[in-house]
């Protein structure tokens, strides 16, 4: 894929008191009465949720939070025909514990992550004690039906062992005869009704359906990475409807797919210097002690790869593609630099199995072999909320100047010329474009932006918070997402504050 994920599940943030400062909006009234649904769908809106047992939900490495009861909601597959085919989404939520506010809806990301397990994070923060924490698999994603599907564990694995893309007439012929057997098989195990409806013009619908069978006037809601372009275009949608949004990890809607690949490019590269400067400090770092060489002395690790996988304890062995999927999923977040340091220095040595299970975190594939549909849904959704790369010299233009961005992942076999990528195949049309937000009426919400974030770069967050007119967070660090997530008492506590009391961040806050 020319794009990386952007997303990664969060995890439990610690208990913090509240200091954030600022210009306080007005709650939600009590007994506030719920919106009108829309015309046509009023069975979707007053349907009644029952909460019970997680045990049918997530998988074993998704579980919801031992503490979370689980229900399923239903919601017509096309918003145009509400007679017709129905999706059930799956939720997970944790209630209130103190003096509740209302629901908070959580999303994760992607596109194509899983959204039960978030509804735990927080747990031990005033967000517990006043709102029911609430997580939800959009739909075709996760414990959600009917699901994205395409390819078979055994497809997957043999698809991740291919040899890297010879740029050569042959190669792209070869290469883009692929692509359109996966397409054929998304088709056949999956169906162009769901795969026309999986965007964010519909889960954005989802959501208010949500927000109406969870009985909350208007929505509160945290979306991190693909879930701030979920929020944002919630916010267009239903301005009137919102209490409070939190963005972390901004995608720019206003961005086109080439452009947001080259930022994210140079996004890693930036994150891959990090690394490598902080390496640099160890005697023995893979990379060496001079970070001016890192990118020469990282390509002569993997380049190796592309006519041979190294040797792992499991039997498929690290191939060139999980080697670099497995040091961009090291790259998310300096909390895993070390477990970086620790695979490339196995590499090394000819071994590759941490870098393998890196790989394996990244693209969902499970202990028993099995995968979830991450990866599926990703280029399902991605592919009708973009428009199509299908100009083969815009194509060409975008791979060079990718290469240059990030210079680190240039395998030096570049020719001039590239495949189409999958989506300028896709069976379906898109149904988003490129555009700047605008939700006139929309109360004040927050954009949190990391300045060394590398899959959604800081100049995004700021592009969306203007297009918002949101009150910016700036959080220092090299990560993907930082609200709760992070540890950092200062990004925490004005988070906190403005989802339980609307208090309106101070202007140019840093953590």
């Amino acid at each position: 894929m020319s794009l990386v994920r952007s997303g990664r599940g969060v995890l439990i943030a610690v208990a913090l008191t509240v200091v954030a400062v600022g210009c306080a909006a007005s709650k939600d009234e009590p007994g506030q009465p719920l919106p009108a649904p829309p015309a046509g769908l009023e069975k979707f809106y007053s349907q009644t949720v029952n909460w019970g047992s997680c045990d049918d939900f997530g998988s074993a490495d998704d579980r919801p939070a031992p503490k979370a009861e689980c229900a399923r909601i239903n919601v017509p597959v096309d918003y145009a025909k509400p007679d017709g085919a129905t999706a059930s989404l799956a939720l997970a939520r944790i209630p209130a514990s103190g003096q509740r506010i209302g629901s908070l809806l959580l999303n994760p990301g992607g596109p194509g992550v899983s959204g039960l397990s978030i509804s735990g994070i927080a747990g031990k923060t005033p967000l517990a004690e006043r709102f029911d924490r609430v997580g939800f698999d959009p739909r075709g994603v996760g414990s959600s039906t009917p699901s994205i599907a395409c390819l078979t564990p055994q497809q997957n694995d043999a698809e991740r062992a291919e040899l890297p893309t010879d740029n050569t007439p042959e190669g792209i012929a070869k290469a883009e005869d692929e692509n359109r057997q996966f397409v054929g098989h998304c088709v056949e195990r999956t169906g162009t009704e769901l795969l026309s409806h999986v965007g964010t013009r519909e889960v954005v619908q989802d959501m208010d359906v949500i927000r109406a069978v969870l009985g909350d006037p208007k929505l509160t809601y945290l979306g991190y990475s693909y879930g701030t372009k979920l929020g944002s275009a919630y916010a267009e949608k239903f301005p009137n409807n919102v209490r409070a949004l939190v963005l972390d990890g901004a995608v720019d809607s206003s961005q086109d797919p080439v452009q947001e690949s080259l930022r994210q490019a140079a996004g890693f590269q930036q994150a891959f210097d990090a690394y490598a400067t902080d390496c640099a400090k160890q005697a023995d770092c893979p990379l060496g002690t001079d970070p001016a060489q890192a990118v020469a002395k990282f390509r002569a690790l993997v380049n190796p790869l592309e006519t041979k996988s190294a040797s792992t304890a499991d039997p498929r062995g690290l191939s060139y593609s999980d080697a670099i999927t497995g040091v961009q999923q090291a790259l998310y977040s300096d909390d895993y630099w070390r477990v970086l340091t620790l695979g490339l220095s196995e590499l090394r040595n000819g071994r590759g199995d941490t870098l393998l299970k890196l790989a394996d975190l990244y693209d969902g594939r499970r202990e028993d072999g099995s995968y979830d549909n991450t990866q599926e849904a990703f280029n399902a959704i991605r592919c009708v909320d973009d428009p199509r790369i299908d100009d083969r010299a815009v194509a060409s233009r975008q791979d060079a100047e990718y290469r240059k961005a990030a210079p680190f992942l240039d395998d030096g076999r570049g020719t001039g010329a590239v495949p189409l990528e999958l989506c300028a195949i896709w069976p379906v049309p898109n149904t988003s474009t490129p555009h700047k937000v605008s939700a006139p009426g929309l109360p004040k919400t927050v954009v949190v932006s990391t300045t060394e974030d590398p899959a959604t770069p800081y100049q995004a967050g700021v592009d969306l918070a203007n297009q918002l007119g949101a009150a910016l967070i700036t959080y220092q660090g090299t990560r993907h997402t930082a609200a709760l997530v992070a540890g950092n008492q200062c990004l925490d506590d004005a988070v906190i504050a403005y989802l339980t009391d609307l208090t309106i961040p101070t202007a140019g806050l840093t953590c």
